[in-house]
C-alpha cells in the first residue's frame, strides 16, 4: 500500500522547525548592529527569502518545494556552508494569494534585508512582485511556475530552472494530436494569470496543427466551482481535456466527469501537483490521466546519485524531513537548491547580487544526473528545457515509456460507448 503524505499541519511544523534550526526566521533586533555592505551577506551567513503557500488549498506545493530545497541547504550548512557562510532562509506563508505575496516580498526586501529571493510558488503570486524585483534589483531564483511572463521579456534578475508551460503544453499537444490522433481538445483552466498562460500555450500549440480548442471552461482560484466548466466541456464531446489548475479542483473535475460517464484523456501540467492529485483519485478506475513533469520521477529505487546517493534528494529528505515522501514538487525544490549553491560557489567569497547573477550565467553544462543538464547564459535564464510525461497508474504517476498503451486505453473506452 502506498504511504500517504502526512497532514499539512505536520509538514508545516517540520518545515518551520528546520528553518529555525538553520538559524531563525528573523534578523537580529540589535539596532546597533552594522548593516552589511551587501544586503543579507555577512562573513558567516547569506540570508535568503521566500514567499510561498504553506497553508490553504495549495499548501502541498509550498511545503514540499520548501522541504525539498531545505533538505539540500541543511546538508550544505552541515558541511560548513559556502565560502564559510551558512545559508539561512526566511520563509513566509502567502497561501497562494497575490496581495499576501506582495506584502511578504516587501518585508523580505526592506525589513529582513535578504540577499536574494528563492523558491516562490505560483504564477499569480510571482507575477505580482515583478515590479519590486526590478526596483530592488534583487535576484529571484527557482520559481515553481512555468509562466511565460517570467521569461519574456527577458529579466536579468529572474532565474528560472524549470521548463515553461508553453514547452509543456507544446509537447503534450504533439503527443495528443500527432501521436494519438486526437482532434477535439478542450481546455479547463484557473481563471487567473496561471490559467491564462496555460490556455495561451495550448492555443499556440494547437495552431501548429491548424486546430483550436473545441471549447474552454474555467473556475476561480481558491474555489471548487468546476461544474459549469465541466458541463460546457462535456457537451463539446472533447476527446482530451487540457487542465491548468491545482490538485483539488482538477481532481473534483475528473471525479465528476467519471461519474457522468465522460472519459476523455485528461492532461495536466506539472504545477497541478502529481502526488496530491493521485491521492485524491486513488479510488478511480478506468480513467486516462496524463501529466507532464519538468523533472524525472524521484524513484526511491533509482541508483541515480542525484536521488539515492549520499547527497541525493531521497537520502537527504529522509534525513532532514523523514515524515515526507519523495515527490516531484520536492525534487524540483531540491534541484533549485543545487543551482543556488552552484551559483554561490562560483560567485566567490566577495558575494554581491550582480556577481551572483554573473555566476549563474557562467553555468553552461552542469550535469546533475541523467536527463538533467543545467545551462544558462547572459540571454537565457532558464536552466532546463526537458519535459517528461507520466500517467496515473495504480494510485501513482509513473513515467510513460510507450504512448501506444495510452492509445490502447483510449480505444478501449471508445469501444465501450453505445
Amino acid at each position: 500500500m502506498r504511504a500517504h503524505p502526512p497532514s499539512t499541519g505536520r509538514k508545516l511544523a517540520a518545515v518551520f522547525l528546520f528553518i529555525l534550526l538553520a538559524g531563525g526566521c528573523y534578523p537580529s533586533d540589535d539596532g546597533n548592529a552594522p548593516r552589511a555592505a551587501v544586503p543579507g551577506v555577512t562573513a558567516g551567513e547569506v540570508l535568503l527569502g521566500s514567499s510561498l503557500a504553506l497553508r490553504g488549498h495549495a499548501s502541498f506545493l509550498g511545503t514540499q518545494t520548501l522541504s525539498g530545497a531545505m533538505s539540500y541547504l541543511h546538508h550544505v550548512n552541515a558541511q560548513g556552508g559556502v565560502h564559510g557562510r551558512t545559508i539561512r532562509m526566511v520563509a513566509y506563508d502567502d497561501s497562494y494569494d497575490p496581495p499576501m505575496c506582495l506584502a511578504n516580498t516587501q518585508k523580505l526586501i526592506i525589513q529582513d534585508q535578504v540577499f536574494a529571493l528563492f523558491c516562490y510558488v505560483g504564477t499569480p503570486t510571482t507575477v505580482k512582485v515583478l515590479p519590486l524585483i526590478e526596483e530592488a534589483r534583487i535576484p529571484l531564483l527557482g520559481m515553481f511556475t512555468g509562466a511565460n511572463a517570467l521569461r519574456e521579456p527577458f529579466n536579468r534578475y529572474l532565474i528560472n530552472v524549470r521548463a515553461s508551460y508553453y514547452q509543456e503544453t507544446a509537447a503534450a499537444v504533439e503527443h495528443m494530436v500527432g501521436g494519438l490522433g486526437l482532434k477535439k481538445i478542450a481546455v479547463f483552466y484557473q481563471y487567473d494569470a496561471y490559467g491564462f498562460d496555460g490556455l495561451t500555450g495550448t492555443e499556440l500549440a494547437l495552431r501548429r496543427f491548424n486546430l483550436a480548442p473545441v471549447t474552454t471552461g474555467s473556475y476561480n482560484r481558491g474555489t471548487l466551482d468546476v461544474q459549469e466548466g465541466l458541463n460546457k466541456i462535456t457537451a463539446s464531446g472533447a476527446e482530451a481535456v487540457v487542465m491548468i489548475g491545482t490538485y483539488d479542483p482538477c481532481a473534483k473535475f475528473i471525479r465528476l466527469a467519471r461519474e457522468q460517464g465522460f472519459r476523455p484523456l485528461f492532461y495536466l501540467v506539472s504545477f497541478v501537483g502529481a502526488d496530491e492529485l493521485a491521492r485524491r483519485l486513488e479510488d478511480q478506475r478506468d480513467i486516462t490521466v496524463v501529466m507532464s513533469q519538468v523533472v524525472p520521477p524521484p524513484d526511491r529505487r533509482d541508483p541515480n546519485p542525484l536521488l539515492t546517493g549520499p547527497e541525493g534528494y531521497v537520502t537527504l529528505l529522509k534525513r532532514y524531513f523523514p515524515q515526507d515522501q519523495p515527490n516531484f514538487v520536492g525534487f524540483e525544490g531540491f534541484i533549485n537548491a543545487r543551482v543556488l549553491v552552484e551559483g554561490l560557489e562560483r560567485a566567490g567569497a566577495e558575494l554581491t547580487r550582480e556577481g551572483f547573477i554573473d555566476a549563474i550565467e557562467s553555468i553552461h553544462d552542469l550535469s546533475l544526473g541523467p536527463e538533467l543538464t543545467i545551462a544558462f547564459n547572459a540571454d537565457d535564464h532558464q536552466g532546463l528545457d526537458r519535459v517528461h510525461f507520466t500517467r496515473l497508474d495504480k494510485g501513482q504517476f509513473a513515467l510513460i515509456k510507450d504512448w501506444a498503451e495510452i492509445k490502447a486505453q483510449l480505444d478501449a473506452v471508445r469501444q465501450e460507448r453505445p
